[in-house]
């Protein structure tokens, strides 16, 4: 695949014959020559312990638009952690123990990542009742999306239901979730993907593609634990997070496995206290007449958005950076495989991981993650 990039925002170009400004020219020059190697370069690219060293800059990470996208460091470049998974997703950052957690979800386990010496626990959890999403609370404890519930796993070891049903239902199956640092409460979202997926989890005698309920946004108060749906404009709500200053909140929207006529895009919400309010579709998937699936997400210090991506191909796949002030893609990292989910973390919090298909990835980004988890 090879694509011109162009900033549409750039008004700055003289306009030649033919309505193309000389920088655009220039520019589009630039980029397609990179863009034709590059589209191919992430799926042939020798991961492997015995690999060649990747040369600097990583070309395999994409400033779309430059003005904006700044996180792309020079010296460094996008590193395979491990690989062995059946489906890896939901990564999360424990800052006080200095490593991430993941979820294999068919092979029913989470596995744990040391940040000291790159040690991986293969069974951190095991069995994990096919854990999908987690996040970590502000006492550092893991919140986990079950098949069929939410869970926290406390200090001592036990673990906590902390919701299984809602509106008198069981839920569909929860996906991903954040927790917010002032009042403690957890957004999560049910989609209902392990409750009607015999290879994820366990299949739904309902007979319908909706497993028990209407899929939906919810809030649980930390302190009643009363749930209360916020949204439910999405098809399938599926990842989750707050923008960096927690005044609105995104949800990516996967509806269009189940539903033909959802679209895939990531839905943006006001957040009032306990409400959402305002929704809209700001971000568009399409990528040269393509779209892939928006699992996961989360925000930097700067409110950009990075989308886990895929099922595409190369020259898609991996993860998408969008600004938040319009949904403008400016930015992306290729990988090899369909990217499920990522987040920040190391010491500075600037170092993205990313769990994608059977393997977990890491590159370190001139940028911080804009929250705990």
């Amino acid at each position: 695949m090879t694509r011109i990039l162009t900033n549409p925002n750039d008004n700055s170009s003289t306009t030649e014959p033919g309505g193309l400004g000389r920088r655009d020219i220039l520019r589009g020059a630039a980029v397609l020559a990179a863009s034709t190697v590059l589209a191919s370069q992430a799926d042939a690219r020798d991961y492997g312990a015995n690999a060649e060293p990747q040369r600097y800059p990583d070309p395999d990470i994409i400033a779309i638009d430059p003005k904006r996208f700044k996180a792309k460091v020079g010296n460094t470049s996008i590193k395979r952690l491990y690989t062995g998974c059946l489906w890896a997703e939901g990564p999360a950052w424990n800052a006080q123990g200095q490593y991430l957690v993941w979820s294999d979800i068919p092979a029913n386990r989470q596995l744990r990542y040391l940040d000291d010496d790159g040690h991986i626990s293969e069974q951190f959890h095991k069995p994990s009742n096919e854990g999908n999403g987690n996040s970590f609370d502000t006492e550092g404890r893991q919140i986990t999306a079950e098949r069929t519930r939410l869970v926290r796993y406390e200090h001592d070891g036990s673990v906590t239901a902390l919701a299984e049903q809602a509106n008198g239902k069981p839920l569909n199956g929860p996906n991903d979730m954040v927790v917010h640092p002032n009042d403690k409460s957890i957004w999560f979202t049910d989609p209902g993907y392990g409750a009607i997926s015999i290879y994820e989890g366990k299949l739904a005698n309902t007979g319908s593609l909706q497993p028990y309920q209407k899929e939906a946004v919810y809030r649980l108060d930390a302190q009643s634990g009363q749930l209360t749906k916020v949204a439910d404009e999405p098809f399938k709500p599926n990842g989750i997070a707050f923008s960096h200053d927690y005044k609105k909140v995104y949800v990516c929207d996967t509806g269009i496995t189940h539903y033909p006529q959802a679209e895939n895009v990531v839905w943006s919400y006001d957040l009032d206290g306990q409400k959402l309010s305002n929704p809209k579709r700001l971000i568009d998937m399409k990528l040269d007449g393509k779209s892939g699936f928006p699992d996961g997400l989360r925000v930097d210090t700067e409110g950009n958005i990075w989308v886990g991506a895929g099922w595409v191909g190369p020259g898609y796949d991996g993860v998408q950076v969008f600004a938040s002030t319009d949904g403008a893609r400016i930015g992306q990292i290729l990988l090899p495989e369909t990217c499920a989910n990522l987040c920040f973390g190391g010491k500075k919090r600037n170092r993205l991981f990313m769990t994608a298909s059977q393997s977990l990835y890491s590159v370190y980004v001139e940028t911080q993650g804009a929250h705990f988890c």
